[in-house]
């Protein structure tokens, strides 16, 4: 059986940046210069959270294609990782996906290069479970989680796709039982909800796993999200800007300037990590980070698709704060 990254199952859609656009111009550049095109991060309220929390001290295991080590928005940013496509401790992307949703979680702020990131005081831990192509079994996903928990893990973000009939075979398949692990051992396990347009539960209705599915600017439910997780919230994931490879891979073969936009709850799950990234800065437990997740969203026209509704970090941030 195989399984796909969500995004490069739902019409992604990538645009290459001008290179002149990456680090600014003159003796003043931006903070971040793509800064202008991520509306999600406002959508999120990620920047009014951010004076609260910007989740440090904080891993985030990207369990996914791996990562572009060198990448100037993600370079310092990373914790050791594994391959487990290779079975070595060089988790290079060389396929893109994983780069972007690493971005989107913690890329590099206020550094005069590119883009900002969900939580930008998190670390990324790469760990790569699917080859170039995207695809990649079971049995090194499941790894992948377990490893991740055990070498420290404080959020594990699953931008993986399943749908259909197989989605609903594998409810009580070995998955749900290394996310159960992933939890035992203190880690939230956050899992992009998949791209087919699909009413579904993904994953056993016991198993602790916040399910997120993808909504546009306008904060309605993108046309390809799935929808019918147990208590899924949504999240931006609609032309997501975010870091690719600086090298050729399978999504960059036309854009090489390290940036570009994709689609898909691949991109609206490692949101939602960042936000549990905070909230773990602020000393919540897992289970506390998934209620405050949930109890926050917003969803006033009760859409189903957006399952309990859209995060808001800010709100998220200061009920964790109300807590204390």
């Amino acid at each position: 059986m195989r399984r796909r990254p969500a995004a490069l199952t739902a019409l992604p859609v990538l645009t290459a940046l001008a290179a002149t656009l990456l680090t600014g111009c003159g003796s003043d550049p931006e903070p971040d210069p793509l800064r202008g095109q991520q509306w999600a991060l406002d959508a999120l309220k990620l920047p009014g959270a951010w004076k609260t929390s910007k989740g440090d001290d904080t891993v985030i295991a990207v369990v996914d294609t791996g990562v572009d080590p060198g990448h100037p928005d993600l370079k310092g940013r990373l914790v050791d990782g594994y391959d487990f496509v290779d079975g070595d401790d060089d988790p290079k992307d060389l396929n893109g996906h994983g780069t972007h949703v690493s971005g989107i979680a913690a890329a590099h702020t206020d550094n005069g290069v590119g883009i900002a990131g969900g939580a930008p005081g998190a670390r990324i831990m790469p760990v790569r479970v699917l080859g170039a192509d995207g695809s990649g079994s079971d049995a090194n996903i499941t790894k992948g989680i377990v490893w991740a928990a055990q070498h420290g893990a404080d959020v594990i973000n699953l931008s993986l796709g399943e749908s259909g009939l197989m989605a609903r075979l594998l409810q009580g398949g070995v998955l749900n039982q290394a996310i159960s692990v992933a939890d035992a051992a203190g880690a939230v396990v956050v899992a992009a909800a998949g791209n087919d347009a699909t009413l579904l539960q993904p994953y056993k209705v016991t198993t602790p796993v916040l399910v997120v599915n993808a909504a546009d600017a306008q904060g309605q439910p993108a046309s390809f999200t799935n929808f019918g997780a147990q208590d899924a919230v949504a999240a931006p994931g609609v032309d997501i800007l975010s870091t690719l490879p600086t090298y050729t891979s399978k999504e960059t073969l036309k854009n090489t300037t390290g940036y570009g936009k994709l689609s898909g709850t691949s991109m609206a799950a490692p949101y939602v990590s960042a936000v549990a990234a905070l909230l773990h800065h602020q000393g919540l437990t897992p289970a506390e980070i998934t209620q405050t997740i949930r109890s926050t969203a917003k969803n006033p026209a009760n859409a189903p698709k957006l399952g309990l509704g859209n995060v808001d970090a800010a709100a998220a941030v200061k009920a964790a704060a109300d807590k204390k």
